[in-house]
């Protein structure tokens, strides 16, 4: 197990962890009934707290913040020597956490995607894992909400008797809804990025091969160029240039460098 602690990348605070000390951490919060927000990023998750102040100060105050994408398991290599010898993804991270949800009898609430999606995505968890509490799955609005919907949904949550949220709703609003629902639920809530579609059958997971080699992006732009074009072709190389200024130490990022934001997100 490996568990250093948060390192700054890009004025992003990340955890430099692995699989069994994030599984650990979030089933010790759903055993105690505790506020624990948790969130797997990759390069666009860190760029958008580089170039959003709010998003900075959201994503600085999240419980753990794993390294989703090689890319940022190589930064906290490159820049703090952590010696990490693999990601934590989001995918393979809810697979982990429901292999232990199920043997403990922890039960887990679904929220994010479609309809469609969580039927398919329940009913796939539940073959793979035969003893998994599925206390409830609800779609996403697909909008802001308001004050009175965020409390009508964290009361549905809390009174379905789950232990664990886990939240797809794409990078940013995933992490925004970790942030603003944590402390209402009391319980682990975890931003698990596209496990959804994934583990449901919607989308193909990318080839191993490409994945240890940091190239996840470019089988997920070939699925889907339209929607994710710019989120590559912007993002990537100003991450590279930005990790390069870092190592170099001609720019010092500050995570502290943000504000609480001055209206919640509100996202559902």
């Amino acid at each position: 197990m490996r568990d250093l602690g948060k390192r700054n990348v890009l004025g992003v605070l990340v955890d430099a962890t692995d699989y069994d000390a994030a599984v650990q951490r979030i089933v010790e919060a759903a055993r105690e009934g505790r506020p624990y927000g948790v969130t797997a990023l990759a390069v666009h998750g860190v760029m958008t707290g580089v170039m959003d102040r709010d998003q900075r100060y959201r994503l600085n105050h999240i419980d753990l913040v794993t390294a989703d994408g090689q890319p940022v398991r190589w930064a906290l290599n490159l820049l703090h020597r952590t010696r990490l010898r693999d990601r934590v993804y989001g995918p393979t991270l809810t697979l982990k956490l429901c292999e232990v949800a199920a043997r403990e009898g922890l039960p887990i609430y679904f929220y994010g995607s479609s309809n469609a999606v969580l039927h398919r995505l329940t009913s796939s968890l539940q073959a793979r894992f035969p003893g998994l509490i599925i206390a409830g799955a609800e779609p996403s609005k697909f909008r802001r909400t308001t004050a009175e919907e965020k409390a009508e949904t964290a009361r549905k949550i809390r009174s379905s008797g789950a232990k664990v949220t886990l939240v797809g709703l794409g990078c940013p609003r995933q992490e925004a809804f970790v942030h603003e629902y944590r402390d209402a639920l009391g319980m682990p809530v975890v931003a698990v990025g596209a496990a959804f579609d994934y583990h449901a059958g919607v989308l193909r997971e990318p080839p191993l091969f490409l994945q240890r080699v940091g190239l996840h992006w470019l089988y997920r732009l070939a699925q889907e160029p339209r929607r994710l074009w710019r989120r590559y072709v912007l993002f990537n190389p100003a991450y590279i240039g930005l990790l390069a200024l870092q190592a170099l130490r001609v720019w010092r990022p500050d995570p502290s460098d943000s504000d609480p934001p001055a209206h919640e997100l509100l996202w559902g």
